[in-house]
């Protein structure tokens, strides 16, 4: 007990962090007790701000920052236009496909599971290879629960995904053409004195923007690459696949391993073994390796210092807490917080933090 009130004396004597801790916590208030209702503007705030990267481009090229925004917003609403009735709308007509092709599927796995205690008698049995077939089975039939439920929540939050096509547009717009007034009234109502806060936001931030921004080119590149890769190929459900495989490099280490088995047994359906599935599943690791040892190390300059455990807890934890933007922002958010731990005083750190040193580790 008296550890423990040492080290709350030492630690919050300091105004620096009690203010450091406010920030931090109505931050953290206002994210957790609003976030369902404030999601379009959080999701604008991301949007505009890695467009705010092309405009401070074309400003350094000696553009007007009015036109810059006007540019990048016209270029922002083409591909947001392209999404909406192009991509969109192909990805769901490849899903609903895969889903009713999935009682043939089924159909398909049961009749290579009954072949297998002929197969390899020693290793599997009859009556494994049965209850299995009911497990799947039972599993089939849950599934297709959930997707009705599913489709039934999504024809529930029509007005909601309206809310977003109609306001997200809207407020980029104004998050770009206003950002220094909307930065000096948010920074106006903050306290004068707040280094601590600074030095925090000055340790992440560059390390945040260049993860977020890399990692949308990533999800772009990889995805698009993936795509061509599939259709000349001929493998089916090759946009629904392909976006699967973008979305992937958001789970470092996990997400390309979990993707391979959808890729793999579709490919199996499709062209059974021999050498089109073996292209297939080539092709596909040649991706993943491009992507590590190529794509990865171009994009991101800033090495993002976290331990693979650290990643893979903070995937766990903020993408429990706040689903796919939790598991986007799950890197910044734990590069976020070891800024913290490594600012706070009485750690050990609080002079090297200071030091050119410690900036360039």
């Amino acid at each position: 007990m008296e550890l423990l009130r040492d080290w709350f004396k030492r630690s919050f004597s300091d105004p620096q962090v009690v203010i450091l801790g406010l920030v931090l916590l109505a931050f953290f208030a206002v994210v957790i007790g609003l976030g369902a209702w404030l999601a379009p503007m959080f999701a604008s705030i991301v949007i505009a701000y890695l467009l705010e990267a092309v405009v401070g481009r074309l400003q350094r090229l000696g553009m007007p920052r009015m036109l810059a925004v006007v540019i990048v917003f016209l270029l922002f609403m083409t591909i947001f236009v392209f999404l909406l009735f192009g991509l969109i709308p192909l990805i769901s007509r490849q899903l609903t496909q895969l889903v009713q092709q999935l009682p043939n599927y089924i159909t398909q796995g049961q009749e290579l599971l009954k072949g297998l205690p002929a197969a390899y008698p020693d290793l599997i049995s009859v009556v494994q290879v049965e209850n299995m077939i009911g497990q799947l089975g039972q599993e089939a039939a849950n599934l297709g629960q959930q997707l009705l439920g599913w489709s039934l929540a999504s024809v529930a939050s029509l007005i909601g995904l309206v809310v977003y096509l109609v306001l997200v547009p809207v407020l980029v717009f104004f998050l770009l053409k206003d950002k220094e007034l909307i930065i000096g009234w948010v920074t106006s109502r903050l306290p004068q004195e707040r280094s601590l806060v600074n030095r925090v936001w000055s340790e992440s931030e560059v390390q945040i923007a260049n993860y977020v921004r890399g990692k949308v080119v990533e999800i772009i590149i990889v995805g698009a690459v993936t795509y061509v890769t599939f259709m000349v190929l001929g493998l089916q459900y090759s946009a629904l696949l392909a976006t699967l495989v973008g979305f992937s490099v958001l789970i470092p280490y996990v997400g390309a391993a979990v993707v391979t088995v959808p890729i793999a047994l579709i490919a199996y359906f499709q062209f059974g073994w021999g050498w089109a599935f073996g292209q297939v599943m080539i092709a596909y690791a040649i991706i993943q390796a491009l992507d590590g040892n190529l794509l990865v190390p171009l994009l991101f300059s800033e090495v993002v210092n976290l331990h693979p455990v650290a990643i893979i807890l903070a995937i766990l934890v903020f993408g429990g807490l706040w689903g796919f933007w939790g598991i986007f922002f799950a890197i910044p958010l734990a590069t976020f917080v070891k800024a913290v731990i490594n600012a706070w005083p009485g750690n050990g750190k609080d002079e090297a933090a200071d030091s050119p040193e410690s900036t360039t580790a």
